[in-house]
């Protein structure tokens, strides 16, 4: 498999939703592609928010590709979840399992023999299974910045020129604000911090008292 095989593809299975169906697929509309990458779980959801919050990451496929391979005395075949193309030019495949399914024997062998041909094939492999609550509900929330022109351009620059490194987000917000209410300055801090060129401890809930450090 070459990288450049995977531009303009398709997702390997159709994404439907059915009344009942245990699980909630549905498409996001990613940054970092310009489009929709589909997802088949909130699990998957939340792996892809990751995805399109990192700046390292500059390329998103969901489903790639299937797999198809003799393991021991049977033929198995496989389709991953996710490929990230990361800006250092490395990919990584990114599989995402619920943490108690790990237990299952029948699971770790599963998604083991995959990762062992991508790891052949020269590319990162990854099974995961969650992250801290703060983080996601952290991340869900500044996805609601991530879109260009969901806060003029101009008020994002002047937030940036004024910012200091190692300030509370709250104090950044009073100076900006001026004699505005200091809430109606946070917006152009939050794109910052979606587009990483403002850092705070997101294993937290963000607050007033997140302390922002300049990126670029």
């Amino acid at each position: 498999m070459r990288l450049a095989d995977f531009n303009e593809s398709k997702p390997w299975r159709g994404v439907r939703s059915v009344h009942g169906m245990p699980h909630h697929s549905g498409k996001y509309s990613s940054a970092t592609t310009g489009g929709h990458v589909v997802y088949e779980s909130r699990l998957e959801l939340a792996r892809l928010l990751l995805a399109d919050f990192d700046p390292e990451v500059r390329g998103i496929f969901a489903q790639p590709c299937r797999l198809t391979a003799r393991v021991g005395a049977r033929v198995r075949h496989h389709v991953p979840d996710f490929l990230l193309l990361m800006r250092s030019g490395t990919v990584r495949v990114v599989n995402v399992k619920p943490a108690g399914r790990l237990k299952d024997p029948k699971i770790v062998e599963a998604l083991a023999w995959p990762g062992e041909l991508f790891q052949q094939h020269g590319w990162d492999y990854e099974i995961w299974s969650g992250a801290g609550r703060a983080l996601l509900e952290n991340v869900r929330f500044l996805a609601g910045y991530r879109r260009p022109g969901v806060v003029p351009e101009a008020e994002v620059e002047q937030a940036w020129q004024q910012v200091v490194d190692g300030e509370e987000l709250a104090l950044a917000e009073r100076r900006l604000a001026g004699d505005r209410p200091s809430q109606e300055a946070r917006p152009p801090f939050m794109v910052l911090l979606w587009a990483g060129r403002l850092t705070t401890d997101l294993s937290r809930p963000l607050s007033g008292e997140s302390v922002l450090r300049r990126c670029t």
